[in-house]
């Protein structure tokens, strides 16, 4: 890779008392798609908590933009371009969604009309529901909710956890066109994912995480017809 944004090299954590993260290393290309392939347990959401701060790591380092920020605190890695869409979705049940937005934009000083709008635009749903509590929006509407209000940062690079867990396959699918068009608009994603299907379609790069060890890794349309993953993962 010729440009990386973000640089993992030898990262290993622990979590619970467990080694989840194995010494790992890959990169994500600036102004690309990566999917990080993995089964339940793998390590995968610990190495994306490691990464802005909410787990320490036990070794290795994480390079962003050229900066080391292993073990650095997660304000200042928001602050520096990096934000993520955890496993769940995570939003405030209690507020509305546009106070959703405001809480992802609660490092910046600015106006954030043109983001709103721009948040608004990608998901016209939302925009509707401005005034609703978020715990009354439906699962994708969450999700929905989740990935807009880690745009309100202004992130270079956006990690998503899980996006399509619990969601019915058409909205799944308007997830995935959502994070297609978020990527053509210049925002790096970092994507992990059981549904290896729809994550290898749009990855530019993509790799196989198995008991914390990165196990495969190329192009995603090389995953999609490589027989191990065809078998693990894709259900052939």
């Amino acid at each position: 890779m010729s440009d990386p944004i973000l640089s993992i090299k030898d990262l290993c954590v622990n979590y619970g008392g467990i080694e989840a993260v194995k010494g790992i290393s890959f990169d994500v290309e600036r102004g690309s798609i990566v999917s990080l392939i993995a089964a339940n347990g793998a390590g995968k959401s610990t190495a994306l908590k490691s990464i802005v701060g909410l787990v320490k790591p036990a070794s290795g380092s994480i390079v962003l933009d050229g900066e080391d920020i292993t073990g650095k605190d997660t304000t200042y890695i928001v602050s520096k371009g990096i934000t993520l869409v955890p496993e769940g979705r995570k939003v405030f049940a209690d507020l509305t969604v546009l106070e959703n937005l405001k809480i992802g934009a609660y490092l910046r000083k600015d106006d954030l009309t043109k983001d709103i709008n721009w948040v608004y635009e990608l998901f016209p749903r939302l925009k509707e529901r401005e005034w609703q509590y978020a715990g009354t929006l439906s699962g994708g509407e969450q999700q929905m909710l989740a990935v807009g209000r880690a745009l309100m940062s202004r992130p270079k690079i956006i990690m998503m956890d899980e996006p399509s867990l619990g969601l019915a396959p058409l909205v799944v699918k308007g997830i995935f066109d959502i994070i297609k068009e978020i990527n053509k608009q210049g925002v790096t994603v970092l994507l992990i994912e059981q549904n290896a299907n729809m994550a290898l379609k749009i990855a530019d790069y993509a790799y196989v995480l198995e008991t914390g060890r990165i196990t495969l890794q190329g192009t995603g349309r090389e995953l999609l017809s490589n027989d191990a993953v065809k078998k693990a993962y894709l259900g052939k």
